[in-house]
């Protein structure tokens, strides 16, 4: 007598699930987080761009300073009056980028150049006078006299884990901090520092930056990476479906 053919197992597909449906749920939660952080880097843009098209007001009394933010003053446009001070200057190491097709700017690797000065008022605030690139450093020397300088006020950058240490014995730095930079001028810190709007052509060193470019240099990627968080939970939903599809087939078939 012949034995019956044994009855065909269907693969088990609770673990499967469980893992895709996890994995689906962290993919769009990683989604909706971009999505989030879309909608505060746009409010934190608006924000900069209203400050800066302010018409310029005076710079807060340096007795105040320590009362304020400055995260919440990055970028409001201020005039300071006052007179440069040191026979010094400080650079910080950047690079510009090329601007597009038919922009006139200065690129390249450089520095941006850093000096004190002395308000009316007494404070002391460093002025960012410029970009300068490096095979013209040595036309530019420190600025004397009084002036008046309008420009944006910015907060301090901060360093990331690639930032290499600053060399404040020769007064050259990879971050803008004014505390640090102000220390190797022998000059008090202040919470924030003076970036020196353009003027002229642009293409004189030290050239101050233009705050429409500046803005819009500010990485907006979100859209894209929720997009790709979202990507990638679809795809990991298809492939389960197509895992169920052909363990059904072969289960069927067996």
């Amino acid at each position: 007598m012949t034995a019956p053919a044994p009855t065909p197992r269907r693969p088990r597909l609770l673990l499967p699930a469980l893992l895709t449906v996890l994995g689906a749920a962290l993919l769009c939660g990683l989604g909706a987080w971009q999505l989030e952080r879309m909608q505060l880097k746009h409010t934190y843009i608006e924000r900069l761009e209203t400050q800066a098209a302010g018409a310029p007001a005076p710079i807060p009394p340096s007795a105040d300073w320590a009362k304020l933010d400055p995260a919440a003053l990055d970028l409001t446009h201020v005039v300071a009056t006052g007179s440069f001070i040191g026979d010094q200057v400080a650079g910080v190491r950047t690079t510009i980028a090329s601007g597009p097709p038919g922009t006139r700017q200065l690129s390249g690797f450089g520095r941006w150049i850093f000096q004190g000065f002395r308000l009316e008022d007494g404070g002391v605030i460093l002025i960012n006078r410029g970009f300068v690139p490096e095979g013209r450093l040595g036309q530019i020397g420190p600025a004397a006299g009084p002036a008046t300088v309008a420009g944006f006020l910015r907060a301090p950058e901060a360093r990331n884990a690639f930032t290499p240490d600053d060399l404040p014995a020769i007064r050259e730095f990879y971050t803008r901090d004014p505390a640090a930079i102000a220390g190797s001028l022998g000059l008090p810190p202040a919470p924030f520092y003076l970036e020196a709007a353009r003027e002229g052509d642009g293409l004189t060193p030290p050239a101050g930056v233009d705050v429409r470019e500046l803005i819009a240099r500010i990485p907006d990627n979100h859209l894209q990476y929720a997009l790709t968080w979202f990507g990638l939970a679809l795809t990991l939903i298809g492939v389960f479906a197509a895992f169920v599809w052909q363990s059904r087939k072969g289960a069927d078939t067996a």
